[in-house]
């Protein structure tokens, strides 16, 4: 069964704390979510702030291959006609093929925020859905706070989804708007719905209680053709519906189709093209999408992975476009070092005992802080020593480093290093926008002569973590350093009570594995490495 999927991260998933896109945001994620196969695109509500009237008159130009771009407003205000309303004007004016309001289906908002009576909140729903049909479009009626509003009055609440069809609303879309509903007493109203109206009922959950997913996929086992929600689960408080998770849910899990098995395979991209957009950090351990998802660590669960992954994985990964992990850690055991040896393409090059070896020195660093889940380039640095024990390339001598600050002028940062290479000892002394970056240019111009490659080698992200909170300052710390040389990207980790010197061992096991790896496709470089260890 083909099921309708509308994405309201745009309007709904910026009224999450945080949250907040440019217009330029805007435009970019609606074509990611019609490139994904999303039906209808929530743009926002035209007639509540610049930024969305603006976002509307751009869309214009976007040239969308399946999704409709939906704007979202209220039914008319009680006060105004709906021919002068200027909520509606503003959503006839933004020029979208659907648009979606909402509309009071609780007897205590009609009441409490809207102060008229039942019958004047009916009016405004019918003549508010039959206007904008009258100008040719697509009328999605979300029937705010249905599920409460079911509760306390039912025959008013399905009164008002009646006064919606009549109107000619093309989705009667009832939303569980302030998430407290849980999955038995929804799946009873939405069958009763189901019962009483014909054509397209839709589903709005909030997460508040932890089960949005469960009662959007819920809801579409009980006739729900229409499914809302945000990629993430974006929204407010505590978030829409995982739109993530239920595409994946209702086309893997159930057999519907929502983007198609061509499309689904950008889910894990278009989760993380959002979430880059919003400047927030994608939840690991996110279902389907998430760097965790399919990450595997205990060694009993690697072993019976490497052999048939469905053991431990419910789908196969690259289904919703992720991929396998297994993760490195004192947890681990020898076949996750086989399965990293393999994805390096070292299996064959590192006997047994090498093996267990590496596997003894691995749990060692972790005892001691190291963090090679999240560190694999210092994983692949240790295999490579592993395979060419005594090979330095350089060696440290010294270094310094000083801080000072200047007043208005701000601080300056002066390091030096004296390394030891296979020709000779090299000095250099540079200052820098703090002591990382001077350690940095100073390592550089040491190394330049010998190994000019290294200047292809920049850092791109720096995180620093406390392993010991109750010691204070005086606490050993965890830094994280990712690196690309243009090419491809790596992780490095250095643990020190010195944020500078951990700063400095995850700094040098970057440039360490970079000349490893470049031995193996420069004889040059190869015959420097063999000369030296020759010399040690």
């Amino acid at each position: 069964m083909k099921i309708f999927t509308l994405d309201t991260t745009l309007r709904d998933g910026t009224q999450g704390e945080a949250v907040l896109f440019t217009v330029e945001d805007k435009l970019a994620i609606a074509l990611k979510l019609d490139e994904l196969g999303i039906d209808y695109i929530e743009g926002g509500w035209p007639g509540s702030n610049p930024r969305d009237k603006e976002f509307f008159a751009r869309a214009r130009d976007l040239k969308l291959k399946r999704a409709r771009l939906t704007a979202f407003g209220s039914t008319r205000f009680a006060k105004n006609p709906v021919e002068r309303d200027p909520n509606v004007l503003a959503l006839l004016e933004a020029g979208t093929p659907a648009i979606s309001i909402f509309g009071k289906t609780w007897d205590l908002h009609t009441q409490r925020a809207l102060g008229i009576s039942e019958e004047e909140n009916l009016k405004l729903i019918s003549e508010t859905v039959a206007h904008l049909k009258a100008h040719g479009r697509e009328v999605i009626f979300d029937a705010e706070h249905f599920f409460d509003g079911y509760r306390s009055n039912q025959a008013f609440a399905l009164r008002a989804l009646e006064a919606a069809a009549r109107a000619g609303a093309d989705v009667l879309c009832l939303c569980d708007t302030n998430g407290g509903t849980l999955t038995g007493r929804l799946v009873e109203v939405v069958a009763e719905v189901r019962k009483r109206f014909g054509g397209i009922i839709g589903i709005h959950c909030h997460n508040d209680s932890d089960v949005a997913v469960a009662n959007s996929v819920a809801a579409v086992e009980q006739g729900a053709t229409h499914v809302q929600g945000c990629l993430n689960g974006y929204g407010e408080r505590c978030g829409n519906a995982n739109l993530c998770s239920i595409i994946a849910n209702l086309e893997l899990k159930l057999g519907h189709t929502v983007v198609g098995p061509e499309n689904l395979v950008n889910l894990t991209s278009a989760a993380r093209f959002v979430a880059e957009l919003a400047n927030l950090q994608m939840r690991n351990d996110q279902p389907y999408v998430g760097h965790s998802a399919f990450a595997h660590k205990g060694g009993v669960h690697v072993s019976a992975v490497l052999k048939d992954p469905a053991t431990y994985e419910h789908i196969t990964p690259e289904r919703v476009g992720n991929r396998q992990r297994v993760l490195l850690s004192d947890l681990s055991g020898r076949g996750n070092i086989l399965y990293k040896l393999k994805q390096h393409g070292l299996t064959d090059r590192l006997s047994e005992a090498g093996r267990r070896e590496l596997l003894e020195r691995i749990k060692h660093m972790e005892y001691l802080g190291y963090e090679l889940e999240a560190a694999e380039g210092t994983f692949e640095l240790l295999v490579r020593e592993a395979l060419h024990p005594g090979m330095q390339f350089f060696e440290l001598v010294n270094f310094e480093v000083t801080t000072k600050m200047g007043g208005a002028k701000g601080s300056r940062s002066v390091a030096s290093v004296t390394v030891k290479t296979t020709d000779g000892i090299h000095s250099a002394t540079a200052s820098g926008h703090g002591p990382v970056n001077a350690l940095d240019l100073c390592l550089r111009q040491c190394l330049s002569s010998l190994y000019p490659s290294i200047s292809g080698v920049r850092l791109v992200d720096y995180k620093v973590r406390v392993l010991e909170p109750r010691k204070g300052t005086a606490a050993k710390v965890r830094v994280l350093i990712e690196w690309t040389d243009h090419h491809r990207s790596w992780t490095t980790v250095g643990v020190s009570d010195d944020v500078i010197e951990a700063s400095w061992s995850a700094m040098v096991d970057a440039i360490r594995l970079e000349l490893m790896r470049l031995m193996e496709k420069d004889e040059s470089v190869e015959k420097t490495v063999e000369d030296y260890c020759w010399g040690v």
